[in-house]
């Protein structure tokens, strides 16, 4: 059934407000094992999100596939039964359809890329075995509601993983990196940055122990960036959890640091959020300065401050909360290898093992790929390594940032180079 069509069946109804949030998806994933390609799909969705209000209780039901509207409703009315009463967070528009994002690829294109990437890799490397996933996927979202808001737009985006593993007698080494854009994908780039950690790690070292500088590359820095995120989280606030709370306008991590959302940058963009509101450019943290957390409808409500465009659904069965649909931190001015070259004794974490720190900052995790660092110079790939510290410690004590920018899943982030963290390993 169309949008339209079920929205108006819900008010007949009698329910006081709806909102429907259908997604259509499309992806064609190549699959590549040991060298070889491996497997072809082609996968479809569509899921249907109804949501209500019934004598000021919301109700949420989700259909997969074909819906049957009677049913849909029904489950609706009766989930709303068994929430309270709350204000209805709706917001109106007039209906806009933005232009559609990115350009798709034939499946014998990600072929091409993937047996390009293997090879380059296999040139240099012919006793690594590879491992990749390359994909194109098309997905049309579609939200209206009977506050007059009716709004869509289509986003193609392509990516891949890629994995390279060496198995040098009792030492395993597992090397992997991913990559998403829109329109194209450069396979030798991302075959070279396996290549180049390959290259690194030919000799194993000791572990530099002790309280020294840690080199995070825009990989490892989810572990960073990912606190961050949920101390600006309105949410948090609003429950007490984020140490950031009461703190706008003041300094809350180096000033080096500037921290940012834009919604026409990159694979990650998005013109409006799950509740229909219009994303917009916002400076989270500028030069260190706390200057706003993000929220959703109810959240900004509660807060005094409204939304900031920012309410979305961890999966179309959620209701919305606070989220960010990309990050990016602006670049310093020195290559990775100039910011190697300057931490004279240290450790660079590239991959690691485990979780990451959460709201709290405190973390200790296993470093899966690292390598130790003499007198500027990588010397070689460590093992058995645990890095530990505080997340909000370390970024008060930033070093330096990278020139090195590049999308690590929904974040633009380069390297970056922290004191104030413990390396632990065996002797």
């Amino acid at each position: 059934m169309q949008a339209e069509q079920l929205l108006e069946l819900a008010l007949r109804k009698g329910v006081e407000a709806a909102e429907v949030l259908q997604s259509q998806s499309i992806s064609s994933p190549v699959l590549f094992e040991s060298n070889r390609l491996k497997q072809l799909e082609t996968i479809e969705s569509e899921v249907t999100a109804l949501r209500i209000w019934f004598q000021g209780r919301p109700g949420l039901a989700v259909a997969h596939g074909d819906v049957n509207s009677h049913d849909l409703i029904d489950r609706a009315l009766a989930l709303s039964t068994l929430n309270e009463p709350e204000y209805i967070e709706l917001g109106g528009s007039t209906p806009i359809c933005y232009p559609d994002l990115g350009q798709s690829v034939g499946v014998d294109k990600l072929i091409d890329w993937g047996k390009a990437a293997i090879h380059h890799i296999r040139e240099i490397y012919p006793e690594v075995i590879c491992a990749a996933d390359w994909e194109c996927e098309t997905e049309t979202i579609h939200l209206l509601n009977s506050h007059g808001l009716d709004a869509s737009y289509r986003d193609t985006t392509l990516s891949c993983s890629l994995a390279a593993e060496w198995v040098r007698g009792d030492d395993f080494l597992c090397v992997s990196d991913g990559i998403t854009q829109r329109s194209t994908l450069n396979p030798f780039f991302l075959a070279q940055q396996v290549i180049q950690r390959l290259d690194w790690a030919q000799e194993n070292t000791v572990t530099p122990m002790g309280r020294m500088p840690v080199l995070f590359t825009g990989k490892a820095a989810d572990l960073v960036w990912g606190t961050v995120q949920a101390a600006l989280n309105g949410k948090q606030v609003l429950e007490g959890s984020s140490p950031w709370s009461g703190r706008i306008g003041s300094l809350v991590v180096s000033d080096s640091i500037t921290l940012y959302q834009e919604p026409d940058r990159g694979p990650f963009s998005c013109p409006f959020d799950d509740e229909g509101t219009p994303t917009r450019a916002i400076n989270f943290i500028e030069k260190g300065i706390l200057q706003l957390f993000y929220t959703d409808r109810v959240t900004g409500r509660r807060l005094g401050d409204g939304t900031t465009g920012n309410g979305f659904r961890p999966s179309l069965s959620s209701y919305p909360t606070p989220g960010l649909f990309n990050v990016l931190i602006v670049p310093g001015e020195r290559s990775l290898e100039g910011l190697i070259t300057s931490m004279g004794k240290g450790l660079i974490v590239d991959q690691i093992l485990g979780g990451g720190a959460g709201i709290s900052g405190d973390f200790s995790v296993n470093v899966d790929l690292g390598y130790g660092v003499e007198q500027g110079m990588i010397v070689g790939r460590v093992k058995d390594t645990m890095v530990s510290g505080n997340v909000y410690v370390a970024l008060k004590n930033l070093i330096e940032i990278g020139a090195d920018v590049d999308w690590n899943g929904n974040c633009y982030t380069p390297s970056l180079v922290v004191e104030g963290l413990s390396i632990t390993g065996k002797s």
